[in-house]
């Protein structure tokens, strides 16, 4: 049972089958090397493209980089670090001093 389970999870390893033995033992070396050529032939060429997406796709993949976020990101915390302040001890200053 468990040389089955373990032959199906390393089948997806396996690479597909190019040549069979009796290509390999019979027939010319051209015709041999033609399914191997064919099979390669269609093999993506180049670097693969980049797989990023969402903001740091926008903002800094590609021609249009830029450092909008990170302007936004310094002033939303600004923001968020004010507003606690005032909640927190600044409104009870408002009309009165100590």
């Amino acid at each position: 049972m468990r040389v089955t389970l373990i032959r199906r999870a390393l089948a997806g390893l396996v690479p597909p089958k190019v040549a069979s033995p009796s290509s390999v033992t019979g027939g010319s070396v051209g015709e041999q090397m033609a399914t191997v050529v064919d099979f390669y032939s269609k093999l993506p060429k180049g670097a693969a493209p980049p797989m990023s997406s969402g903001i740091k796709a926008k903002y800094w993949d590609g021609k249009n980089a830029s450092v909008v976020p990170i302007y936004g990101t310094i002033a939303g915390l600004m923001l968020f670090g004010y507003t606690l302040d005032y909640f927190m001890h600044l409104r009870h200053h408002k009309n009165k001093h100590h």
